[in-house]
């Protein structure tokens, strides 16, 4: 059986109506979703977790060995302090250029999503990772031979999608914006 409930207070019909508009264009609180997210996702780049909490796979010895070919050098060799104690800070995914986690954005997909990601093409394989050879076999453009794309295994590093935090932020957000009025 089907009751009636008939609302005649004004600012409570008001206040419905607003309700209703604002439900109906999502837009701006999926704006802001999108500049949160976007700020915990290249902030899991300087903590190198991902977004459960769990810490990143850290970088390969060979890895560090090609990254430490940058590095500034004593006359026996050695790396200088300096040059040593950067090695040691360095953390996946944050190379010279930083480029990965700075090109971390957002996109509103239509009134109801907001996209969270990368364009750069390795962006797919730092989050899912990849086996030595996955993407096939690429060519020595001088020399005869080839080798596997990616040439050694790249473990997941997961730096999309939303943590505990952020999931609950996400619901401050939307009552907030539901609830004005």
């Amino acid at each position: 059986m089907a009751q009636l409930i008939e609302l005649t207070d004004r600012s409570a019909l008001d206040y419905l109506h607003g309700f209703v508009a604002r439900a109906k264009d999502m837009r701006p609180v999926l704006k802001q979703i999108g500049a949160d997210m976007q700020e915990s996702t290249i902030q899991r780049f300087s903590t190198a977790t991902a977004p459960d909490g769990s810490a990143w796979a850290p970088n390969s010895a060979v890895t560090l060995a090609r990254y430490s070919a940058m590095f500034a050098r004593k006359k026996d060799g050695g790396l200088t302090k300096g040059s040593a104690s950067k090695l040691a800070n360095k953390k996946p995914g944050t190379g010279e250029t930083r480029a990965l986690g700075t090109t971390i954005n957002y996109q509103i997909q239509g009134d109801d999503a907001v996209a969270i990601g990368s364009p750069l093409i390795y962006a797919g394989t730092f989050h899912y990772g990849a086996k030595s050879g996955e993407f096939g076999f690429g060519f020595y453009a001088t020399r005869e031979g080839s080798f596997p794309l990616p040439w050694g295994d790249v473990p997941a590093r997961p730096f999309l999608g939303a943590s505990d935090d952020d999931k609950a932020n996400i619901v401050d957000l939307v009552n907030s914006y539901l609830m004005e009025g």
